[in-house]
């Protein structure tokens, strides 16, 4: 199979048809270059806060509330391109009232026979929890799919390993990330590479790139698309499958054969994913060595 992860920049939008017309724009160029699987990034949603006007894009508050209400609408749109290029989507996120006391993190994924779920964010960041108030959904869940098995791990959710060790049946880890500073991105793209390390999987990440000055939610982002394996025989010694260039809007295709997955999770240079058990026994305690 291809995948392709965005480097998605937020766009002002007037109307809701020129909504529909940059994610078909998307979709198309991303099944025209043959991917499978498309991954959008982390709050990519945001920009439909401009279609309530520049004072509720500019509030925080008022802004998470216009798309929320908006999100069953653009799930329609996304159903429908999956359908038509006959490709797995998993959309941009966004923060959803479905429930909660608080709006969760979510994003959708939709197959390409019209199946839908989603998968809601786990741990929150500082900026979360402080000024959006957005909260954990819920659990974490492993897609079965034409395209093999597929987990989500939501931008700071690919820093925890025992996420990652929870999903250790995916072939795929899709990470859609929004990140405001370079340091964000590669505290992500990091843990997206240590989770493919680990899990001997591919992770494939995306980003939101680009100023959007007009947000009070995302106004500053920084990233690239990037897919990854694990640094074993049969993948890239750097482990990077491919990588867009920094800031630069479009999309990053790799190519992915789940039989080199299976490959090196049986016989590879490593077993990570095997060995993981043998940590418990060696960390139940830690002797503590006085040097004077």
């Amino acid at each position: 199979m291809k995948i392709a992860t965005a480097a998605y920049p937020l766009d002002w939008i007037d109307s809701w048809a020129q909504y529909e017309d940059k994610i078909a724009s998307w979709v198309a160029d991303a099944a025209g270059q043959g991917a499978d699987l498309l991954v959008f990034p982390e709050y990519g949603a945001m920009e439909l806060a401009a279609l309530d006007g520049a004072a509720v894009a500019a509030d925080l508050e008022r802004s998470i509330h216009a798309v929320s209400d908006r999100m069953k609408a653009a799930a329609a749109v996304h159903m429908r391109l999956a359908i038509e290029h006959r490709v797995h989507i998993l959309g941009a996120s966004a923060p959803v009232h479905c429930g909660y006391s608080r709006p969760v993190n979510r994003a959708e994924f939709y197959t390409a026979t019209g199946g839908r779920d989603h998968q809601d964010k786990q741990i929150m960041t500082r900026s979360e929890r402080d000024n959006w108030d957005v909260i954990p959904g819920g659990p974490l869940k492993l897609f079965e799919t034409a395209l093999g098995k597929i987990g989500v791990l939501t931008c700071y959710d690919s820093e925890f390993p025992l996420l990652g060790r929870a999903l250790k049946a995916a072939d795929i880890i899709l990470v859609p990330s929004c990140t405001a500073a370079l340091a964000g991105y590669w505290r992500v793209r990091i843990g997206a590479m240590a989770r493919a390390l680990e899990g001997q999987c591919v992770t494939a990440m995306a980003s939101l790139v680009g100023p959007a000055k007009w947000s009070g939610a995302v106004d500053m982002n920084v990233g690239m698309g990037g897919i990854f394996g694990p640094p074993d025989s049969g993948f890239p010694g750097t482990g990077v499958l491919a990588e867009g260039r920094l800031n630069t809007p479009g999309w990053t295709v790799a190519e992915v054969d789940l039989a080199d997955i299976a490959r090196v999770r049986a016989d590879g240079d490593v077993l990570h994913r095997s060995h993981w058990d043998e940590q418990e026994d060696r960390v139940k305690s830690v002797t503590i060595s006085q040097l004077k």
